[in-house]
């Protein structure tokens, strides 16, 4: 490209240039009545082009006036507030005016973006933009745009910095640390629900006592009575603290209804990777299951340090296939791969006790073997319908028939509670904080 050409590319009229010109030109006009004002408008066109041409040779004197760097965390949190910044240098020896452009990801739909600053000569600033990302994927960036004006303003020069780039974005990880908290200090026994000793067979000892009346006699240790003359002694077993919670989301087409910008989806993704993370803290394994068309995935449960780093790369694949989600695979899923009594909290959306209807056989029988809970979502969008005053018989017919699904959606939670099956029906902005609660719940009562 000839530098006349980049030259050309790079330049442009600021509006006070404009401003100027306007009133040169009603000068120019005005003098058709006023013959004086004709050199008057001829002297002041002679100083703008000579303010001219100086802006344009001290605007144009550095080949790299401006120095622009964009700063992209390593990876970016779902549904959260996320920080970019833009470290700025000004090389002129001057103050300048500049305007930053940035290059967003298509998927964003940023249009309205226009970044402004006054820099000092020689001075360096960052300026910061806050971003709240509604997918997971990998987003890619273009290239920055910096239109820089000297104190005259009547040019703009506008300089291109090769800046593409990509960051992903990832299920909701700022969500943890909101969580961490709760899971190291909650005590369960402190949270409003008795906490029941019991005794069993399970594979964790606790200790060895002396017989009491009532004991059961097949857990008596004769090694320990032998050695104590005629007492007898017995084991005591505690339940197992390490109990297997897996996280199961249904990646039906129910699941991509939309609130506040994030699916149902990706609600249940940000929970479930909290739900892991409290249950890795409190010495829990957490696994992970995905269903949908006859496909799924099944990450085993387990307490490793590199379990949250599994679970993060599943989570982050997670999309649905806008298909019926296929709960006899399910439940084959589960009898098949997963052989110890464990917790498994269902993230999926009934919308009407029909809908329940064809898939509660399948809930019913992992219920026999596993402690289920099943976790659906308040339609907010009809509760505010339902709130509403209503002016016209119109407005009367909308309030009765969200007042109908709401109904259905309570409804649904007597009908799995009937069968012995934990429900939860939550809105999607509390679903993190309302399974974590739930989960501690269970601990506390040792249900599991």
């Amino acid at each position: 490209m000839s530098i006349l050409k980049r030259l050309i590319i790079s330049l442009f009229f600021g509006k006070r240039f404009y401003r100027l010109m306007g009133g040169i030109i009603c000068l120019f006009v005005l003098s058709y009545l006023l013959p004086f004002l004709f050199n008057i408008a001829l002297l002041t066109l002679g100083l703008l082009a000579g303010a001219l041409i100086l802006d344009w040779l001290v605007l144009f004197a550095k080949r790299n006036p401006i120095s622009v760097e964009r700063v992209l965390p390593e990876r970016m949190s779902n549904g959260d507030v996320n920080m970019i910044f833009w470290n700025i240098v000004n090389h002129y020896p001057f103050r300048v005016r500049l305007q930053l452009l940035d290059e967003f990801p298509e998927a964003w739909q940023i249009r309205d973006f226009k970044m402004k600053a006054i820099l000092e000569p020689d001075e360096k600033t960052t300026v910061q933009y806050i971003i709240c990302p509604k997918e997971r994927g990998e987003y890619f960036f273009g290239d920055l745009y910096t239109y820089v004006k000297t104190p005259l303003q009547l040019i703009i020069r506008c300089k291109t910095f090769n800046a593409k780039e990509s960051v992903k974005v990832f299920p909701s990880f700022m969500l943890l640390r909101q969580f961490e908290f709760m899971a190291h200090i909650t005590d369960p026994g402190n949270i409003g629900y008795k906490q029941v000793r019991k005794t069993g067979h399970s594979l964790e000892f606790e200790q060895i006592r002396e017989y009491v009346s009532g004991d059961d006699i097949r857990s008596i240790n004769w090694k320990a009575t032998g050695r104590t003359g005629g007492q007898l002694m017995m084991n005591v077993y505690t339940d197992e603290k390490s109990q297997q919670v897996y996280c199961i989301i249904d990646k039906g087409r129910t699941m991509k209804m939309a609130f506040e910008g994030l699916s149902l989806l990706d609600y249940a993704v940000n929970a479930t990777l909290a739900m892991s993370s409290v249950a890795i803290t409190r010495q829990d394994r957490a696994g992970l299951i995905s269903f949908g068309d006859k496909t799924g995935d099944f990450l085993p449960a387990n307490h490793r340090a590199t379990q949250m780093q599994g679970i993060v790369q599943a989570l982050y694949n997670i999309n649905t296939k806008f298909l019926e989600s296929d709960f006899a695979f399910l439940h084959k899923l589960i009898r098949t791969n997963i052989t110890q009594r464990s917790l498994l909290i269902l993230f999926t959306n009934f919308e009407s006790l029909t809908a329940l209807d064809r898939q509660l056989p399948y809930l019913r029988n992992i219920s026999q073997r596993h402690l289920l809970l099943v976790v659906f979502f308040e339609n907010t969008s009809i509760q505010t319908l339902a709130l509403g005053e209503a002016e016209n018989i119109e407005r009367l017919y909308e309030k009765v028939i969200a007042e109908k699904f709401i109904l259905e959606k309570k409804l649904i939670v007597k009908e799995l509670q009937r069968y012995g099956i934990a429900a939860l029906l939550t809105a999607p902005q509390k679903l993190s904080v309302d399974v974590v609660n739930k989960y501690l719940q269970i601990k506390a009562r040792r249900e599991i």
